[in-house]
C-alpha cells in the first residue's frame, strides 16, 4: 500500500483529501500544521507528499527544502491557495514537482497523484516492490514466506500480515488500535488481548533463536519493527 502525507491546516480540506485517497487505496498521514508536518517528512518515508504553503510553524517552501534533502526522488505536490506566479516559481525552485491552487477538484488531483505514483514505481525494481528487507529478515510478499538468516520462518496468515504491516512502517510505531483496523478488519476491543498474543508468537518465531532482536514494543503506545536496538 502506497504512502501519503498531507500537510495541511484546513481540517474540513486535509480529512476529504484523506477520505478520498484512503477510498482509492491509499495510506494516508495528516499533518495539521507545519512542525507535525516537517518532523514526519524528516522521519518518515512516504510515496509521495501533498503540501500547503500557509502553514502554522513551519511553510510549505520549509518542509519541502527538508524533504528534497532527505529524498530527492519522492513527488511533491503543492495545493495551496496562493496562485501567483511567483509562489509557483518559488516552490518549484525548491524542489516542488507539482502545483495545485484551491480551489480544486479531487479527481484532478487524483489523476496528478497517479500520474507521479506511476513514474516513480518505474524506477523501482520487482524485488524492492514485493520484498520487505530488514537486517536478515526477509518478507517475500507475493510468495507470502519469511526468512531470517537464509532460515524459513512459517506463519499463520495473520502472522504475516501483522509482520507485514510492521514491516511496511518500519521504525514507525503502529498502533493497537491501527492493527485491529488493518490486520483484523475490526475496532479495537481493549478487553482483549488478541494483538498481544500475536504479538508474542511473532516474537517466538522471528527474535526468539537471533541476538539481534527485530519486534519492538513502545510503552502503552504500540508496537514497530527495527534493527537498531
Amino acid at each position: 500500500m502506497q504512502r501519503i502525507l498531507i500537510v495541511e491546516d484546513e481540517v474540513k480540506v486535509a480529512n476529504a483529501v484523506k477520505m478520498g485517497l484512503e477510498e482509492n487505496g491509499f495510506e494516508v498521514d495528516v499533518a495539521y500544521d507545519g512542525r507535525i508536518g516537517k518532523g514526519l517528512a524528516a522521519s518518515q518515508d512516504y510515496d509521495l507528499v501533498i503540501l500547503d504553503l500557509n502553514l502554522p510553524h513551519h511553510n510549505g517552501y520549509e518542509i519541502c527544502e527538508v524533504i528534497r534533502r532527505r529524498n530527492s526522488k519522492v513527488p511533491v505536490i503543492m495545493l495551496t491557495a496562493l496562485g501567483g506566479m511567483d509562489d509557483k516559481m518559488q516552490a518549484f525552485e525548491l524542489g516542488a514537482d507539482d502545483y495545485l491552487v484551491k480551489p480544486f477538484d479531487f479527481r484532478e488531483l487524483l489523476a496528478r497523484i497517479r500520474v507521479f505514483l506511476k513514474r516513480a514505481g518505474a524506477d523501482v525494481s520487482a524485488a524492492q516492490r514485493y520484498k520487505l528487507m530488514i537486517a536478515d529478515l526477509e518478507i517475500d510478499r507475493e510468495r507470502k514466506e519469511v526468512t531470517r538468516a537464509g532460515k524459513k520462518i512459517p506463519l499463520t496468515a495473520k502472522e504475516f500480515q501483522l509482520l507485514e504491516l510492521l514491516a511496511l512502517h518500519k521504525g514507525k510505531v503502529i498502533s493497537k488500535l491501527t492493527i485491529a483496523e488493518k490486520v483484523w478488519n475490526i475496532d479495537f476491543d481493549t478487553g482483549t488481548n488478541v494483538i498481544e498474543v500475536y504479538m508474542n508468537f511473532l516474537r517466538k518465531k522471528i527474535d526468539k533463536d537471533f541476538e539481534l532482536k527485530l519486534l519492538h514494543t513502545k510503552t502503552g503506545m504500540g508496537y514497530y519493527i527495527s534493527e537498531d536496538q
